[in-house]
C-alpha cells in the first residue's frame, strides 16, 4: 500500500520535471540559438 503511493508520487514528480524542462527548453527560451558558421571579419553569423 505505502509502496504504491511512493511509486505514484515519484512517477508524477518525474513527469512534472520532464514537462517543465521541455516547456522551458522549447517555449520559454528558444532564442538562445547561435549561428554555427562565421563569415567575413565582423562575425555576423550569416
Amino acid at each position: 500500500m505505502i509502496n504504491e503511493i511512493i511509486q505514484t508520487i515519484l512517477v508524477i514528480s518525474a513527469m512534472l520535471v520532464a514537462t517543465v524542462f521541455l516547456i522551458y527548453k522549447f517555449v520559454v527560451s528558444p532564442k538562445r540559438k547561435k549561428a554555427t558558421k562565421e563569415c567575413g571579419h565582423d562575425d555576423c553569423g550569416c
